[in-house]
């Protein structure tokens, strides 16, 4: 069955877009606003509610029982997959990368307060994930499971991803903004607009130049479709994934302090630090409309919290 044509009985709930009103923006003559795709679930948040919703389609109709998939252990997609095993009556099994530490970090106790099942294996065995050695060897341990790569990014993923263009107009923005770490919410995005208007994608990983032949493959794979109206802004990653700065982390706590809107440190907080940053040094032009995306992930927040601090 064709689940990427098909309509899903999974309901979808359209996002606020809300404007940001701010001397920044307002200095450079710039109308910013966000769409609040954070708001989308309480614990399937942002672009990991999107990749999931046609995924979750296809388990259902292939009638699996069980949800297995990979991430680290302050995840956003293990923790979406874990609550939507829940919620859509799954069994959950995360594949964990790295060692086991007790007592759980918030991410890791919340999947489990869902129902997850972990099984730890080493970085060595991580990079052999999916292999078909490795995946028969998950098959007899745990039976038979509907199979969700790491960070959730598939066909299915795209479409989901896809459908946010529907909830906006895109002929009222220059420019629809999007913070990527695989590149699969970037490409449902693209292949969404296809072509209509401009796409910014802020990667959160060092050296994510690399993204544009990665995105190009999965719209390919999607749809046969390569598009050329998306750009990859790759410096503002502040050092790679997860790393930060003190400018950044006191950015995320002024903007939530003027706008009232949290922003994570690892994706979102950096796609608008970036994006201030361009509106001061005059990369738009006066008069310009961005459409920010706000991809969730705040549960990420109250880990970053225990393992450095209260910084943010």
């Amino acid at each position: 069955m064709d689940y990427a044509g098909k309509k899903s009985d999974t309901p979808s709930p359209f996002t606020p877009v809300q404007k940001i009103e701010g001397p920044v923006p307002e200095r450079h003559k710039i109308e910013l606003f966000i769409k609040r795709d954070d708001h989308i679930h309480p614990a399937i948040s942002g672009n990991k509610w999107r990749k999931l919703k046609y995924n979750l389609l296809a388990a259902k109709e292939q009638e699996h029982h069980t949800l297995l998939t990979f991430g680290g252990a302050y995840s956003n997609h293990i923790a979406a997959v874990a609550a939507a095993g829940k919620e859509w009556q799954f069994k959950t099994i995360g594949i964990i990368r790295g060692e086991e530490h007790l007592p759980l970090n918030p991410t890791l106790e919340q999947a489990r307060q869902n129902g997850m099942q972990f099984k730890y294996i080493d970085r060595n065995m991580y990079r052999e994930k999916e292999s078909p050695e490795m995946l028969e060897q998950l098959k007899r341990l745990y039976g038979r499971f509907y199979l969700l790569p790491e960070g959730g990014t598939n066909s299915l993923a795209l479409k989901g991803c896809a459908e946010m263009i529907e909830e906006i107009e895109p002929s009222s923005y220059d420019f629809v903004c999007a913070p990527c770490g695989t590149g699969g919410t970037l490409a449902g995005l693209t292949a969404g607009l296809n072509r209509r208007k401009q796409l910014l994608g802020f990667p959160a990983l060092k050296g994510g130049s690399f993204l544009k032949e990665e995105i190009d493959r999965l719209t390919e794979e999607y749809n046969g479709q390569i598009y050329h109206n998306f750009q990859l802004i790759t410096g503002y990653h502040f050092g790679g994934y997860a790393k930060w700065t003190p400018d950044l982390l006191n950015f995320i706590r002024i903007f939530k302090d003027t706008t009232g809107i949290p922003l994570d440190p690892i994706y979102t907080g950096k796609m608008f630090y970036g994006l201030y940053d361009l509106m001061e040094k005059g990369w738009f032009k006066p008069g310009s409309r961005i459409l920010a995306i706000h991809t969730g992930g705040l549960q990420g927040i109250e880990g970053f919290n225990e393992k450095f601090g209260d910084l943010i």
